[in-house]
């Protein structure tokens, strides 16, 4: 074996070895991390937006009115649970639609459509005066 064949099996060997960090830096958890309650904005923001949306990985939240219910609110992580892509909550399909691979979820998180397998994590919604406040 000649120097240059080993330094290549090195870096095969390099590569190799952080192939299952790689991966599991790249999958989604399905879980959220909320600490405490977290106020997202305000019911005239939600009337104005349709939507509101805050925080970052898993403690990102996406806040919407019940369809079936307006007097009630939904708040999801709308990180889908296939690849880690950010859902988009389109009302006239009442459903968070997946971009990257077209998974679809109902208001309340549930699967309607894969390729996701998992439901998007919940939160509970509470309104303080006017202000939407998420616990985790």
């Amino acid at each position: 074996m000649n120097r240059r064949e080993f330094l290549g099996w090195i870096g095969v060997g390099t590569l190799a070895s952080s192939l299952p960090v790689a991966i599991v830096a790249c999958t989604p958890s399905g879980k959220s991390d909320i600490s405490g309650p977290l106020t997202v904005g305000t019911l005239g923001d939600l009337d104005q937006k349709g939507q509101l949306v805050t925080g970052e990985g898993a403690g990102k939240v996406l806040v919407i009115r019940d369809p079936a219910k307006s007097d009630q609110l939904l708040a999801v992580n709308p990180i889908c649970t296939h690849k880690g892509c950010d859902v988009e909550w389109k009302a006239d399909q009442t459903a968070f639609v997946c971009p990257c691979h077209g998974a679809k979820f109902g208001a309340d998180g549930t699967v309607q459509a894969g390729p996701a397998r998992e439901s998007l994590p919940t939160f509970t919604v509470k309104v303080d005066g006017s202000n939407i406040v998420v616990e985790g």
